[in-house]
């Protein structure tokens, strides 16, 4: 194929893309300033190279031929292509595609929320987005930015810390009908509890409720029982739906607490030790589109930080 496009292959292209256009070799000089015999002959010998007829010279007019017509429509979005790129180059615009990673919570309730913002100021950056647990696929070369919740230790990787996560539970109002009121932890002993089995990475299935029932000194509970769920969003749509208690992350609310659909029965928010970051191999950065993507989200996360400090 490279021997069949040389580079005078690409000067008779452009010649037969605008002949074509005019369906016109008189037209065709008047805008390539040559004479129609040079054009004439500049498409005679394209034809020539690549052994099929583009038009039919007619008595008074040119026709394309079928081949002709097929290979019209690619040159000219070919060139089309070619000028927009041009043109964004020198306008500065970013596009092209940016393969962003998360972890499915933070995807759905924190992210895509705001995705409509990044698509305003940077139109023509397109995000191909995979919810999915980062940490089980790493792989320099498979992904751009991925958002990631963990202790911030990632070998031979970058990370921008964004935010920590803080947690306490919640519940649907109606839960506590005929039921003893929750005034205290102990009496979470009369409920039903709800789990996110994978809230963090090595640990239990139990751990966000043992974590927060550690950190604020409850007495002794069994909170190994209930309902388990293997998405946070699923464990809080339970709680919602009233099956019972569950453990909420601060930064994955949006209007649930406002709306009444949950109520904080305690007023304890414990910090996990944990934070969500964009994690990046060292020289993801140097793309500017790539840069511009993790600048947002960074100015996304500071903004919603200030607004809940």
């Amino acid at each position: 194929m490279s021997r069949l496009l040389h580079a005078q292959t690409h000067a008779w292209l452009k010649v037969f893309a605008i002949s074509a256009r005019h369906l016109s070799f008189t037209r065709a000089a008047e805008e390539l300033h040559v004479t129609t015999g040079a054009v004439s002959q500049q498409i005679k010998q394209l034809e020539e190279r690549l052994g099929f007829k583009l038009f039919r010279r007619l008595p008074r007019r040119l026709e394309l031929t079928e081949e002709g017509k097929r290979l019209a429509a690619v040159v000219d979005e070919a060139y089309q292509s070619v000028g927009l790129e041009v043109k964004r180059l020198r306008s500065g615009v970013m596009s092209g595609v940016i393969r962003l990673r998360s972890v499915p919570a933070f995807l759905s309730k924190w992210l895509m929320p705001r995705l409509p913002r990044l698509q305003a100021r940077f139109p023509d950056i397109e995000l191909q987005v995979i919810a999915e647990d980062s940490s089980l696929s790493l792989r320099e070369g498979e992904f751009d930015l991925a958002i990631d919740l963990n202790d911030g230790h990632y070998p031979g990787l970058a990370i921008t810390p964004l935010m920590e996560e803080v947690i306490f539970p919640v519940c649907a109002p109606g839960l506590m009908r005929r039921r003893p009121p929750l005034s205290a932890p102990a009496d979470l002993a009369w409920y039903p509890l709800l789990h996110d089995i994978t809230a963090w990475r090595g640990g239990s299935p139990y751990a966000e409720w043992e974590h927060y029932l550690q950190a604020i000194e409850a007495p002794p509970l069994n909170v190994r029982r209930g309902y388990t769920f293997n998405r946070h969003r699923l464990a809080l749509e339970a709680a919602v739906a009233g099956m019972g208690v569950a453990i909420a992350r601060q930064a994955l609310l949006t209007d649930e607490l406002k709306t009444g659909a949950l109520i904080a029965p305690f007023p304890s928010r414990i910090p996990t030790g944990k934070r969500y970051g964009i994690v990046h191999t060292s020289g993801a950065l140097d793309d500017r589109r790539v840069a511009a993507v993790h600048d947002w989200i960074v100015e996304e996360a500071q903004r919603h930080v200030t607004a809940h400090s």
